[in-house]
């Protein structure tokens, strides 16, 4: 039996690899990349596989019987290229698939659910046998901002008080590998979320404390943080696309108190003290 991992050098990939390792021997393993020279280090089988190119990609998937379709990075172009895969893995005989959703895909007013709803709903239509990771938000989405905020003096989004149960990328990748080597978690659903829920308000009193600095949250307007955003140099689309994920946050759309995630990997998820721990040293 042969597992394969897509984006298997990216940042959750690489995670997910490292954990199958100590679940799988190395050779039932394949690497699933657009570079396979890059992907050396994972020491595993690599081949070459762009969710663009559909015509290479059942090529690809030949002989393996289990896939981890981590969702692409591209937003915008995910949805035809999951397709893409999904095809693929139906005419290379690809008996499961799991796949990293979104965390409540379906009543989410994230900009992101609709890309994951479609992909959803092609793996439905396949007849592949398939599993639902629906992955919350990781944590280092947000304490990726704390360097910059101790720099400003204040940590600034649009999340206003709602409730945000992150969990650290290592967490979820855990679960991906528990599940994808795993075949009682067929046909299953998870919603996977941090075991405790924070507000922005609750992260930079935490930055606060540790930093030994007084770092106050500043909740703006969408629009005003999106500009905020655009002047540090990130692209138009993707500032507006931030401020706007930090919206849904206020809706509380990246909250949950299921505890299904901690469940899956058996221990509780990293706390947001050691999140922040991790980045102030």
């Amino acid at each position: 039996m042969k597992i394969a991992v897509t984006g298997a050098t990216g940042q959750l990939g690489k995670l997910v690899v490292e954990q199958l390792k100590q679940k799988v021997e190395a050779d039932k393993l394949v690497a699933l990349v657009r570079t396979p020279e890059k992907a050396t280090e994972l020491g595993i089988e690599a081949r070459a596989f762009d969710y663009d190119k559909a015509e290479v990609l059942a090529e690809a998937l030949s002989g393996v019987d289990h896939l981890l379709l981590i969702s692409s990075s591209e937003v915008g172009k995910r949805a035809e290229q999951h397709s893409n895969v999904i095809e693929a893995a139906k005419k290379a005989g690809v008996k499961w698939i799991v796949y990293t959703s979104l965390l409540h895909a379906d009543s989410s007013t994230l900009s992101l659910a609709g890309e994951h709803l479609a992909t959803e709903k092609a793996l439905k239509e396949s007849g592949i046998e398939h599993t639902i990771l629906r992955n919350g938000w990781y944590t280092e989405n947000y304490t990726g901002s704390i360097e910059g905020a101790l720099g400003t003096g204040a940590f600034v989004g649009s999340a206003g008080d709602g409730k945000i149960s992150s969990a650290a990328r290592a967490d979820f990748a855990e679960a991906a590998a528990v599940v994808i080597s795993d075949e009682s978690h067929k046909g299953k659903v998870y919603e996977l979320a941090g075991d405790a829920f924070y507000t922005l308000t609750d992260l930079a009193a935490e930055i606060s404390k540790q930093s030994g600095k007084t770092i106050p949250y500043n909740n703006l307007p969408e629009t005003e943080y999106a500009q905020i955003l655009k002047s540090i140099g990130l692209p138009e689309f993707f500032a507006d696309a931030i401020a706007s994920w930090d919206t849904s946050a206020s809706k509380n759309d990246l909250f949950d108190d299921s505890k299904q995630l901690s469940k899956l990997i058996g221990r509780p998820t990293t706390s947001l003290t050691d999140s922040v721990k991790a980045v102030i040293k």
